[in-house]
């Protein structure tokens, strides 16, 4: 149980630094922070693995910088794609 809180509270703050970064900050609470961060992690996974053949593990050391900085990437990533459809651009 502890694990889940914790994934949670880090999905917030990697969610709210992204939206932060992509400038969506006012608009998104902390619900949707937590959403972005545990759904951007996920993709932000998906796409390293992709990317380097599927050789690297991220789920050995979640709190290495490594796996903060996909988990980052991947919701930087995901509000994009969603500022994509919303407004028709990136920003």
């Amino acid at each position: 149980m502890i694990n889940f809180i914790i994934a949670l509270v880090m999905g917030g703050i990697i969610g709210w630094l992204a939206s932060m970064v992509m400038g969506r900050d006012a608009s998104m609470g902390i619900f949707w922070n937590v959403v972005v961060g545990c759904v951007g992690s996920m993709l932000g996974g998906w796409l390293f693995s992709f990317f380097t053949g599927g050789t690297q593990n991220l789920r050995d050391a979640p709190f290495s910088p490594i796996t903060l900085l996909v988990a980052f990437g991947g919701a930087v990533v995901l509000l994009g794609i969603v500022n994509l459809i919303k407004r028709g651009r990136v920003r």
